[in-house]
């Protein structure tokens, strides 16, 4: 008798932000204002998010306060909050199984600090952790690094490249049993077991080994996010999750399929790569009473904030335009990016009237996702959305981005999960004690002992 395919699960991260992604949800009733600052709300918002079983939390990070919308900048809430890398490592105390994500650029650190904090992290956590890699697009990041350049996006993945090898050349300074901590004759540490990389590249040169001993991992969960040729590329060859923003279920479905192309052109296994694109959720009992949230938060976004991201989004200052007509007329020579594409594409969609969009419908729509897949409704509604998604090759889970917190976030958690659980598409509880074991990656072996295997 063949065996029977196990249903396929959804994976579920959890994007931090103080309070909520709907840009102005700062500015709502249930809203904590002083979110960024407050240590105990970002413990109650993990502590739900691990009742909810999601799979990792996810923090962001940049290293400017100028994040796109610099001329409404004093409207913005996530203008300053506390550092991700921080932050994570204290939640570690106070979760025990949901997987601890955040962001270190490749343009503005070393290889050989993003290497020692993120097995540091494995090792508090018990095997929980995992680095988001970026390449750092946004210019003024460079701004806060004495004579530091800011390189073109193509040498940007060059050297991202290069650094993603040296951190795992480095995670691998040591074997699993290196440490014997043998009292009575003395000695520490198998000095066979050590081992320096010895790297040498146009970007680097790192001898090491790394002062920290091998991780509960072996290596801590590599994540990228890009839609880019060089994002997508960098990805296929080094990345086991992708953070990725699609509003149509066809283009998910094409990324999906590319990505996993990619990866086994890359000498990999399909499974090696999950990819969770970006998933906008406002679920109440009825459908109407979601509509009802959402219009709650759009009522709440002020007009300069929401041109203000529109034109740092499509490349084009529109602050001296009215907000009640179309978008007008661009310039030929804007900077293309997905998210200008996907604001343009849906300038040609009809607006509520009928007729083009206005720019006000354009600021709400995108303020209320930042180009991420919307789903508005009942727990049914988004449940049947999701694994629509999921059985159709769109994707293998999500990364959620709540309207606002806390309230968006208990609402998924007390309405949507249950729904998913009784399909049988998420987990009752989780699969093991690391996030290699709850995202079903394999645990890597060290490049000296597969090269021992294959001297034997």
């Amino acid at each position: 008798m063949a065996a029977v395919a196990k249903p396929k699960h959804l994976k579920l991260g959890l994007f931090i932000r103080p309070c909520g992604h709907h840009i102005a949800s700062w500015r709502h009733p249930d809203a904590q204002a002083d979110a960024g600052v407050n240590f105990p709300h970002f413990v109650e918002m993990a502590k739900t998010a691990e009742r909810g079983k999601f799979d990792m939390l996810f923090s962001a990070d940049s290293n400017t306060a100028f994040t796109g919308a610099e001329d409404a900048l004093d409207l913005v809430h996530y203008v300053a909050w506390m550092e991700p890398f921080s932050l994570l490592t204290a939640l570690s105390q106070h979760t025990t199984n949901i997987g601890l994500v955040c962001t270190a650029s490749t343009s503005f650190d070393q290889p050989f600090h993003t290497a020692r904090r993120f097995a540091t992290l494995d090792l508090i956590s018990g095997g929980r952790a995992g680095w988001n890699v970026v390449t750092s697009g946004n210019a003024k990041e460079a701004q806060n690094f004495t004579k530091v350049p800011h390189l073109l996006k193509i040498e940007r993945y060059r050297k991202a490249k290069a650094f993603v090898r040296v951190v795992k050349g480095l995670w691998d300074s040591w074997d699993e049993d290196a440490f014997l901590r043998d009292k009575k004759s003395g000695v520490f540490f198998d000095r066979s077991k050590m081992h320096e990389l010895n790297h040498h590249d146009e970007f680097f040169d790192v001898r090491g080994p790394l002062n920290v001993a091998r991780s509960p991992q072996g290596h801590p969960v590599i994540v990228e996010a890009g839609l880019s040729e060089e994002g997508r590329q960098l990805a296929a060859q080094t990345a086991e999750v992708v953070f990725c923003a699609h509003d149509t279920i066809e283009s998910a479905q094409a990324f999906y399929t590319d990505m996993k192309s990619r990866t086994l052109a890359c000498g990999r296994e399909a499974d090696d790569i999950k990819i969770m694109p970006g998933l906008s959720v406002i679920v109440a009992e009825t459908r109407e009473a979601a509509q009802a949230k959402l219009q709650q938060l759009q009522d709440l976004l002020h007009p300069r904030l929401g041109l203000a991201l529109l034109s740092a989004r499509i490349g084009h200052d529109l602050m001296n335009y009215e907000l009640d007509m179309p978008l007008p007329p661009l310039p030929e020579n804007l900077v293309v990016s997905s998210r200008s594409d996907m604001i343009k594409s849906w300038s040609k969609a009809p607006g509520a009237s009928g007729g083009e969009p206005t720019l006000r419908e354009l600021c709400q729509r995108f303020a209320a996702s930042r180009g991420h897949y919307s789903i508005i409704g009942t727990p049914e509604d988004v449940a049947q959305e999701m694994q629509r998604w999921l059985d159709n090759g769109a994707c293998d889970g999500f990364n959620f981005v709540p309207s606002v917190y806390p309230t968006g976030l208990d609402d998924f958690v007390n309405m949507v999960i249950p729904e998913l659980q009784k399909r049988g598409i998420f987990r009752r509880e989780y699969e093991g004690p690391t996030l290699r074991d709850v995202l079903g990656l394999r645990r890597p072996v060290s490049r000296y002992a597969q090269g021992a295997k294959a001297a034997e």
